[in-house]
């Protein structure tokens, strides 16, 4: 909130997607986009894919604030950047190669560290009911 008032957000599809959501609720921004950029494959970091660009700009320019959930290597914040120049970039977390490329982010982590987010894990703290109980219901 310090570092001013955000008039359009753009979550990087898929992982700044949550975050984004976040953000946008508690800064009361109603204005979301999306923008999804392929990097990563199960194996590998590979070529940078936009798979969607921004392409429904407001009328007026405004204040745009660009989430992700990570910047990595920086390939990909470097392909959205060149979409959105003036845009405030922001992580939760930064690895020392992408750092550069990001305005704001909550931590810096080593290169080498793999982020398990809880949007990609599976919790179970109830107690969950085996399919066969459920398929007698």
């Amino acid at each position: 909130m310090d570092l001013g008032q955000w008039d359009w957000i753009i979550g990087i599809a898929r992982g700044g997607l949550i975050p984004a959501a976040i953000i946008a609720r508690e800064l009361n921004v109603h204005l979301v986009d999306t923008v999804c950029v392929s990097s990563y494959t199960v194996r590998s970091q590979d070529k940078i894919s936009v798979l969607k660009d921004i392409n429904t700009r407001p009328v007026q320019p405004g204040n745009y604030l660009i989430i992700d959930d990570l910047v990595d290597t920086g390939k990909t914040a470097q392909v959205v950047r060149q979409m959105l120049p003036d845009a405030h970039f922001a992580t939760v977390y930064a690895k020392p190669e992408g750092r550069p490329y990001v305005d704001t982010f909550i931590t810096e982590v080593s290169q080498d560290t793999w982020i398990l987010f809880p949007w990609d894990a599976e919790y179970h703290y109830d107690y969950v009911k085996p399919i066969i109980e459920t398929s007698q219901e």
